[in-house]
């Protein structure tokens, strides 16, 4: 397998399989990870029609134990897990107050713990190998915050702040962590197009300086 993994959890129609693309067609292998059976499997014969080695596991990414499975199914399938890039997050309004503890945290399943987990899931082989990417998903309401989406907000804040010190712990080891934090609604035809958002993900893991970058 001489060809480079990457693992894109919240495989989409926007980010993700764009993210997914992008590594794709610089020669990486691509497993998209999400929910839905028969997106998975269209979005795999997508790839595929474009000459991209692409396959597809189905997790639930607020379920560690289906993150788990998936993950090992991954590893024994497919191998090592170079890249892992989190995409997964609950978009949903709603002001605070609407909120309750309980909605927070099932926000907070998706958006946050979800993230650590499929981390802690790669973690070990890319401490082994001494190398390896993990990168987040963010969103410019953890700079910005908006009274209409209050349980996003802080999903967002947290996961940047997740990347942030995940990022220092695993720097001596060799492993890169980075997020994209994208300010502005992902949308066909704009600047926030999601093939010109992918780039960025590439950006950070090509170069490996910055931990963040603001896409704005």
């Amino acid at each position: 397998m001489n060809k480079k993994l990457i693992v894109v959890v919240g495989a989409g129609p926007g980010v993700g399989n764009h993210v997914a693309r992008k590594f794709g067609v610089n020669n990486f292998r691509v497993v998209l990870v999400s929910r839905n059976q028969d997106a998975l499997s269209q979005y795999v014969q997508e790839l595929s029609l474009e000459g991209i080695e692409a396959y597809d596991v189905v997790a639930d990414a607020a379920n560690p134990v289906s993150l788990t499975e998936a993950f090992d199914q991954i590893k024994k399938n497919y191998g090592t897990t170079d890249v892992l890039v989190y995409n997964a997050a609950i978009v949903k309004d709603g002001k605070p107050t609407s909120e309750t503890a309980e909605s927070l945290v099932t926000h907070f399943k998706v958006d946050v713990a979800g993230a650590l987990h499929s981390a802690l899931q790669v973690i070990p082989d890319q401490v082994e190998q001494k190398g390896g990417t993990i990168l987040f998903t963010g969103g410019g309401l953890a700079l910005n915050p908006s009274a209409d989406y209050g349980a996003l907000g802080i999903g967002k804040a947290a996961i940047r702040n997740l990347a942030f010190s995940l990022a220092k712990e695993l720097k001596p080891q060799g492993i890169f962590v980075g997020t994209v934090t994208i300010a502005g609604a992902v949308a066909p035809s704009t600047h926030f197009a999601p093939e010109l958002i992918a780039e960025k993900y590439w950006e950070l893991y090509e170069k490996r300086e910055e931990n963040e970058i603001v896409y704005s």
